[in-house]
């Protein structure tokens, strides 16, 4: 494939087609290096050398009706994770002050639910009030699943810039991972934040099962959207759920994937998202040359490899990390 051709046309305002996507995650192991090149140039075109930290807080744990096949905080699975209620504002807020100590750009609250109830939403916009206030440029962002009408617009008011909810995969490859709701639900999710004023961050998990063509569907499905933020998630099976036994992507399919989601999605906020250390290992700095953020300090059940060495990893690869200030 000609990869620098493909970046050129992107770079000059065109856009790759679902068959050009579909090669580049078929492109040959020895040309990684060469498509990690041309999906380097549309990333430093639009984001330079900074890297965007983004630090989750998991409010509500383990008491999500919901029976998303990957995830270890749902009651259908036996999981062993820690289990509580609704966080109060005030433990939100003293996890704001710490992420931003650990130089977070932006924080993410997270409940694991099916949608907020009028407390918890209550709790979480008292919480962002508070935070705005202390700290006028940080980043919040809050994915609390699926949202009734009006939820978004409180949020909005009270000073949430991003709302995150995936789509997870295709609308294919959907009902083979949830069957509690359907892809329309979180559609309409991710067009109500954005109808709110809200950017949204949406993205997707891929190593589930689903076919090249499945992401490269779920790719432009989102741009479609409009989305302004898109983690890319690799599976890391979790013991207790239907796909604790499924195989992790190899470092180069998800370095694949991830190239394959910056020509689809040149400006926006990429972000090499779950499952990043365990599946990439020693090539994550490969990913700071696609993506222009990640997390840092764990995902919600599991442990990242702490901010001290993602800020590490970030400086001895030639990136910034962008903190506030």
């Amino acid at each position: 494939m000609q990869y620098e051709a493909l970046a050129d046309r992107v770079l000059d305002g065109g856009t790759i087609t679902r068959a050009e996507a579909t090669d580049l995650l078929k492109a040959p192991d020895e040309d990684l290096l060469l498509l990690v090149h041309a999906a380097s140039r549309i990333r430093r075109r639009h984001h330079g050398t900074l890297v965007k930290v983004h630090v989750l807080q998991n409010a509500k744990s383990d008491a999500c009706p919901e029976d998303c096949g990957f995830c270890s905080q749902s009651t259908k699975f036996e999981t062993q994770v820690e289990t509580y209620a609704m966080q109060s504002a005030d433990t939100l807020v003293q996890a704001a002050r710490r992420a931003v100590r650990a130089g977070a750009s932006t924080y993410c609250m997270v409940t694991a639910t099916r949608g907020p109830s009028a407390k918890e939403l209550r709790e979480v916009c008292d919480a962002v009030k508070t935070i705005r206030t202390e700290f006028p440029s940080l980043g919040i962002c809050t994915s609390l699943g699926l949202l009734k009408p009006g939820q978004a617009e409180a949020l909005a008011d009270a000073g949430v810039t991003r709302y995150n909810h995936n789509l997870e995969t295709s609308r294919r490859f959907f009902g083979e991972v949830v069957s509690t709701h359907d892809y329309e639900d979180r559609l309409t999710t991710v067009r109500s934040a954005k109808g709110a004023g809200l950017e949204a961050c949406s993205g997707g998990i891929v190593g589930m099962g689903e076919t090249i063509e499945d992401r490269v569907e779920l790719a432009f499905s989102l741009a479609e959207l409009g989305v302004e933020s898109v983690p890319v998630n690799f599976l890391d099976p979790r013991p207790g759920t239907p796909l604790s036994a499924a195989q992790r992507l190899t470092p180069t399919d998800a370095l694949k994937t991830l190239a394959m989601f910056r020509f689809v999605h040149p400006s926006q906020d990429l972000r090499a998202a779950g499952g990043r250390e365990v599946t990439l290992g020693s090539q994550q700095p490969l990913a700071l040359h696609i993506a222009n953020s990640i997390f840092a300090n764990g995902y919600l059940t599991t442990l990242g490899q702490g901010e001290d060495a993602d800020f590490r990893m970030i400086r001895e690869s030639g990136f910034e990390g962008m903190r506030l200030g």
